[in-house]
Order: C-alpha cells, then structure tokens, then sequence
C-alpha cells in the first residue's frame, strides 16, 4: 500500500481499533487517522473503538467520541487494525475487525502475524504514527492530525531518545511541527507529566526493584494487593519500565503487574544487546528489540526466572556473561 486512499475505494463505513491497553503510539494513531480521513474524505462514517487510554491524551481532538463498547452485530466496510501486532491483541474489539467488509492493518512490530486482508508493516519505522503519516497526503493533515501523530511518535521513541530514532522519523516530526502544534507542551503533558499517585507508585516500584545477573538486569513487581492499595489501574503504571531502565549499568529492565491471581503483565526494556522481542515471543508476546512485553502465569519468581534463563542465554552470546 501507497497511500491510505487506495483501500478507501467503494468504502462508506470505517472502524479503527488499536490494541488493548493503548499506549500514545496507539491512540494517536488511532486519533490521527480519524481526525486525517474527517478532511480528506468527509463524506466516510469513522468510528474509533479503544480500551480506556491515559487521561493526558483527552485533549486531542476527537477522544471524546472513542468508543469502548465491544461489537454488538454492527458491522463496516472496512476495519483498519492499528499498532496490534495480532488479532488477539484486538481484545473486546476484534468482532469488528471479523465482520468487516475488508480489513487493513497498519503497524510497525517485527513479531506481527500478518492476520489482514490488506497489510503494511514497516519494522524500520520508530512508530505506527510514523508509518502512518508516510501514507497520508500532507494537504490533509491538519494541526488536529498532526498532534496526534507526534504524540504516537515522541512516545514509542522516548522523546528521540530510543535507537529506533532514525533521520526519517525526526524529518516527518519536522513536517508535523510545521503545522503548528505545540510541541514542547504536547511532551509535558502527555509524556512527563504524572499525578501524585503516579510519582508515588514509580517511587515504590523504584525503591523496590532488584538487580541481578551481577548489575546486568532490574526487575520490579506490582502486586495486585498494591494496585489496589494506590487504587491504580495499568494507565498509571506507563514510565516504570523505561526508569528501571536508565539504572547504570543495566542492558536489561523488567517490570512485573499481577493482572489475574498468579498471571502477570510482562513489560521489558533492553539498551545495546539483549532482544526482548526474541524472549517476548517464547512466551506467546512480542514487540521491539528494545522494547517488547507478554502475558505469563505462576509465581513472580516463576515468571523472573523463566525470562531470566532466556535473557542470559543472549547475555552469553555477547561474552557479557
């Protein structure tokens, strides 16, 4: 695919929907092309369809008409799948990718399974934003657009600072500055910005986090017992991960949430050698080099030493270990 107007063709209805537990890549994605395809093509119904996000991200235009009601019977012409690596990663919202019409998924995951119709990966890109833009005309992205794609762009690169940064992404964040948004706010308020209990959590998972394998790793759990204790729910947990990270001397981060009795939510980090992605999908996850998360059962223990005897394997690979 080209452009987003070649699967727009004989198409009335459309349904967006992104990944459960929608991170800033996925909603801005998801915000981006609705508030694109209201100007290059008015005549089209777009409905997008998300999990509950992060309330930072309320501002941008259009998240208050986001749906999060799962598929009733309606259907659409087509169902564009954005940032989900799979058709599990749908969750509540795949009956609308099934009963579509014709299905397209956009995203940039190395570990995507290829379950549409119509697919464009681009594995290389920092972001599904940034993938998205290159298939958009720039006549019609307006600063509504536009902050919505740098959003998606400054969060799965850490504000330009993740090695999946290239030259392209800063020159499309270039164009989207172009057109007028406020850039520097739009990072404070959607990246760094965090509540009191959000500071207090991060300082708790801090304080609590483990090295192990001599320095090289960092881990950090989030008990369901805890969770309820700062009444917290998964939005508020977004950053941890990317702070254990930037401990000197760690290559690999883990963070750990219970989200079922003995069933954790897997979040990793890695800085020059180990690829979470590769650990990741032993374990039925996925994502990035140096970013990739999974869903495990058993024991914190179980789950660390299940991750750990992988992430060593690769630590020995480099004569790191």
């Amino acid at each position: 695919m080209k452009a987003i107007s070649e699967i727009l063709t004989q198409v009335s209805s459309v349904a967006v929907i992104g990944h459960v537990r929608p991170d800033g890549d996925c909603v801005g994605a998801c915000l981006g092309l609705m508030n694109y395809l209201k100007l290059a093509a008015p005549a089209l119904k777009v409905q997008v369809y998300l999990e509950s996000f992060s309330e930072s991200f309320l501002f941008l235009k259009g998240a208050e008409t986001v749906s999060a009601d799962s598929c009733d019977g309606q259907t659409y012409d087509l169902c564009i799948a954005l940032d989900a690596s799979d058709r599990e990663r749908l969750g509540a919202f795949a009956g609308y990718f099934d009963h579509a019409g014709k299905t397209v998924c956009i995203d940039h995951h190395i570990t995507n399974t290829g379950y549409a119709d119509i697919m464009h990966v681009c594995p290389q890109s920092s972001s599904t934003c940034q993938v998205l833009y290159t298939l958009m005309d720039d006549a019609y992205v307006d600063q509504s657009a536009a902050e919505c794609l740098y959003m998606g762009i400054v969060h799965d690169t850490g504000v330009f600072r993740h090695s999946n940064t290239t030259r392209e992404t800063m020159e499309i964040a270039g164009r989207l500055m172009d057109k007028g948004i406020d850039f520097s706010a739009l990072i404070d308020r959607t990246f760094f910005e965090k509540t009191y209990r959000q500071n207090q959590i991060l300082g708790r998972m801090l304080t609590e986090s483990v090295l192990f394998m001599d320095g090289l790793c960092v881990f950090s759990a989030m008990r369901h017992k805890i969770m309820e204790f700062y009444q917290a729910a998964p939005k508020d947990l977004d950053g941890i991960v990317d702070q254990l990270r930037v401990i000197k001397g760690v290559e690999c981060a883990i963070f750990l949430y219970e989200t079922a009795p003995q069933e954790f939510k897997v979040s990793m980090r890695s800085n020059k050698t180990v690829d979470v992605s590769r650990v990741a999908a032993v374990f039925g996850g996925g994502g990035h080099i140096r970013a990739a998360g999974c869903t495990m059962a058993g024991t914190v223990y179980d789950v660390l030493n299940n991750l750990s005897e992988h992430i060593e394997k690769q630590l020995i690979e480099q004569g790191l270990r």
